[in-house]
Parts: C-alpha cells; structure tokens; sequence
C-alpha cells in the first residue's frame, strides 16, 4: 500500500499545472485604478478611476512615466548622475567622472559613449574600462580596470 502512495504522489505533484499571481481581470483593474498589489493592500481601491485613487493619494510614478510622454524623465532621476573619482589601489586619483541626469558621461572633461548591461553603466575612457553598479544598496561595486596594465580600483561617488 505505502509503495503505491509515494509515485502517486509524485505524479500528482509533477501534473499539477502552475499557479499565476493574477488572472487577466484582477490586471486589468490595476491598469485601470492606477493601482499595484502592493498599494491596494495599503488601501488602492481597484474598482475606482486612477484620478480618484490619485486624490486619496495613491499613485504609480513608474506606470505613469511609462504611459504618459508628458512627464519628465528628470523626475525620477539614475542612479548613476553625480560625480565620480576613479582611484587607484594607492589612492591617486584615476579619473574624474560625471554623469547627468540622462546618463550622458564624461570623463575627466571628455563626453565618452555609455551602456547598460545587466543592471550596470558601462563605458571606455582609453584603455580604461568603468562599471558603476545600478543597485546603490550594493557597496563597492563600482570599479574600473585598465586592460593594458591588468589593474583595477574602486570608483567613488562624490
């Protein structure tokens, strides 16, 4: 009998289909109220107009600035803008490193072409190669390295 259970189960376990968050109705309510999961837990009610939940004070900046071309990207600025010093293990300063709000990057004064790639900004000065981590919560992981040298040093936010 205990030999049977044990592959039944199994099967059963194996078969079942996978379970989704929300179905396509529950979404499109979202959509419609302005509202995320998380902030109809806090109190978005999803059978409302988004202008009615944005007077009780629930809003979704990130849908709005995906749906609507008329707010400013300025708004919710990168992670990467400000000014940056690349060091050396030794200390000496590397390079000096600034980045707009757009993420237009210059390196000591010269405007140099950036990415994105897998959560980082990265780009060239020379032979020199800089990754700034997108995740400010992650501690030193902003780094440069010279391809020539084979060395490489932290990049610090002024």
């Amino acid at each position: 009998m205990n030999k049977a259970i044990l592959p039944a189960l199994v099967i059963l376990i194996a078969a079942q289909a996978p379970a989704y968050a929300i179905n396509d109705k529950y979404r499109k309510q979202l959509e419609q109220s302005g509202c995320t999961q998380v902030s109809e837990a806090q109190g978005c009610d999803i059978h409302k107009s988004k202008a009615e939940n944005a007077k009780a004070g629930f809003t979704n900046p990130a849908l709005e600035s995906a749906t609507d071309p008329a707010v400013d990207t300025a708004i919710t600025p990168t992670p990467y803008a400000g000014q940056w010093v690349a060091k050396s293990e030794a200390g000496k300063t590397v390079a000096t490193i600034r980045i707009d709000a757009k993420e237009q990057v210059w390196v000591n004064g010269e405007r140099v072409n950036a990415k994105r790639t897998d959560g980082t900004l990265q780009f060239r000065h020379g032979k020199f190669l800089f990754t700034l981590q997108g995740d400010r919560r992650l501690q030193n992981q902003d780094y440069w390295m010279d391809s020539d040298a084979g060395t490489k040093g932290p990049i610090q936010i002024e």
